[in-house]
């Protein structure tokens, strides 16, 4: 059963995001300054005093409404700081999009930020809760917890180690590629397929270029309701599904779990189609932004996405179906991989590319009329994570469409 939805009932109607990466001389007060300056400086119809409230996302660049006020001298607005893992900058746009749907807001922001380079750490610092021991999940580091996808998808649909080792140094190439193209990314250049394969390991089979980087970075979006969005912009971009899953988190006591799927990408997926009407999401979709943490979770979401058959995607993915002149191209923008994964930003990065896109000002990346889009988020381990999927669309229609 999926949720009710608020399709077509609100749209984006301003965009700001800032260029990401080893932001040394930008705070995370400056970040949002800036993805803000963006956003309303690039358009004269978009005032910042009309705006009535704000989500902000981050997982620990801040704490309550201030992280935002502040820096922004906001007089008096109430504004939501929220955290959901990776998918905070996501959770910001969805509760965001709720607050101008139920009528309590006019036009309010999400906004998203995450400092990290600061930290003295390359990766994320987590603060577990006390438990009993038995999630023995969380005492792996990312790249081992995400390592184990790689040799459970081989020995379930029986795949060679070699041709799993060629699908997944595509799935870096084709973003490090992308990402060339692309200005506000961290990591602005090719990779040539062999130095990708042959790359220093991290953990189990993943090298180097399988990991995103760690970076900083902001992003923000203005949503109003859809009968006011020309009102604002020309080019409107429409809310077609928003939808968040938690799993139960049983993957250390569950037998049943083989770690070649993300359950909780399943049920978003399937949400977020029913929520717009979306029959065959390989036709119907002409681009996706989705979270490559690493480059085999890129791989288990097509198939959990319904991009290709299960068992299959190594074979798509090699052949291009997923490059930026493929038939459903992936993370065109670079993704994760190009760009780092500042937290509370990457679920708003995503939908910029997405702003960029419907408006024909992609540059060298731009793809040929697009007009529906999906955007993935993922933060936790396979089997005990939390999964986001948006639709948006460059038309207010009644259904659909590539």
């Amino acid at each position: 059963m999926s949720s009710n939805g608020i399709r077509d009932k609100v749209a984006i109607v301003g965009m700001g995001c800032t260029r990401f990466g080893e932001r040394w001389d930008a705070s995370a007060d400056d970040l949002l300054v800036e993805a803000m300056a963006e956003c309303f400086g690039a358009n004269p119809r978009l005032d910042r005093d009309d705006i009535d409230a704000y989500w902000l996302g981050t997982l620990g660049s801040g704490q309550s409404g201030l992280t935002l006020s502040k820096p922004l001298a906001l007089d008096y607005k109430p504004v939501t700081r929220v955290e959901n893992y990776c998918a905070s900058g996501s959770e910001a746009f969805r509760n965001a999009c709720y607050g101008v749907a139920s009528g309590a807001y006019d036009r309010v922001v999400a906004i998203g930020v995450e400092k990290l380079k600061d930290s003295g750490f390359s990766g994320l610092l987590r603060g577990d809760p006390p438990g009993d021991g038995t999630a023995a999940e969380l005492s792996f580091t990312a790249p081992a917890a995400f390592s184990m996808l790689d040799p459970a998808y081989c020995a379930r649909f029986g795949v060679d180690l070699a041709e799993m080792r060629a699908a997944m140094t595509h799935v870096a190439w084709k973003n490090h590629r992308n990402g060339a193209l692309n200005p506000k990314a961290q990591f602005r250049a090719e990779v040539a397929k062999d130095k990708i394969t042959n790359a220093p390991l991290v953990a189990g089979r993943l090298g180097i270029f399988d990991c995103s980087g760690v970076s900083d970075g902001a992003a923000c979006a203005v949503i109003v309701r859809a009968e006011d969005a020309l009102n604002y912009t020309d080019t409107p971009m429409y809310v077609k599904a928003l939808s968040l899953a938690a799993g139960p988190g049983r993957a250390s006591m569950d037998p049943a779990y083989d770690y070649t799927t993300f359950p909780e990408v399943v049920h978003t997926a399937r949400d977020a189609y029913a929520q717009a009407g979306i029959i065959n999401p390989r036709t119907e979709i002409s681009f996706a932004e989705v979270h490559d943490c690493f480059t085999p979770t890129e791989l288990i979401l097509m198939e959990d996405l319904g991009f290709t058959d299960p068992g299959q995607v190594w074979k798509d993915v090699v052949a291009g179906d997923f490059d930026l002149d493929g038939r459903l191209p992936i993370n065109p923008d670079g993704g994760l991989k190009s760009f780092g994964h500042p937290v509370g930003a990457s679920g708003l990065r995503m939908l910029y590319e997405a702003w960029l896109q419907f408006q024909g000002k992609a540059d060298g990346r731009q793809l040929d009329d697009p007009r529906l889009a999906l955007t993935h988020n993922l933060g936790g381990r396979p089997g005990a994570c939390v999964s986001f999927v948006s639709l948006v669309g460059r038309d207010r229609t009644a259904g659909g469409g590539r």
